[in-house]
């Protein structure tokens, strides 16, 4: 089976690391590729073509909001928004569905997670594998 590619969009540099080691539980999935903005991530979209994105909202030069109205533009790929400042039936999280992301999921403290994979690694992997089936 080919592994899906995955590229995380983050400006936060731990947290890039700490998506990246819960993505590593999964053998089907291959990180391609990260972003520090949306305006980075839009650079390297064609070069990477991600199967899949995790996207954080609040980052420098280009927010994740911005990031999606150009994404779907230019790509087919999922993009999943992993973000502090959108948990379930927030005004951000709505507003990430209506510009195209197909699913929300809310880091559990704070902007910078780092109990991300202890306590949401698993529910992130079934998105992102359910996405990708």
């Amino acid at each position: 089976m080919t592994k899906k590619r995955v590229m995380i969009v983050d400006d936060a540099a731990l947290m890039r690391m700490t998506v990246s080691n819960t993505l590593r539980a999964d053998p089907n999935l291959l990180l391609v590729g990260s972003a520090a903005n949306g305006k980075e991530a839009l650079e390297k979209l064609s070069t990477l073509n991600p199967d899949l994105i995790l996207l954080d909202i609040e980052m420098p030069e280009m927010d994740g909001l911005e990031f999606l109205r150009h994404a779907r533009l230019k790509s087919k790929a999922k993009i999943v928004v992993l973000s502090s400042v959108t948990p379930t039936g927030s005004p951000r999280a709505a507003k990430a569905r209506s510009l195209g992301a197909d699913a929300v999921i809310s880091k559990p403290s704070g902007a910078v997670s780092l109990d991300l994979q202890e306590k949401r690694g698993s529910e992130i992997l079934q998105v992102i594998n359910k996405l990708l089936s």
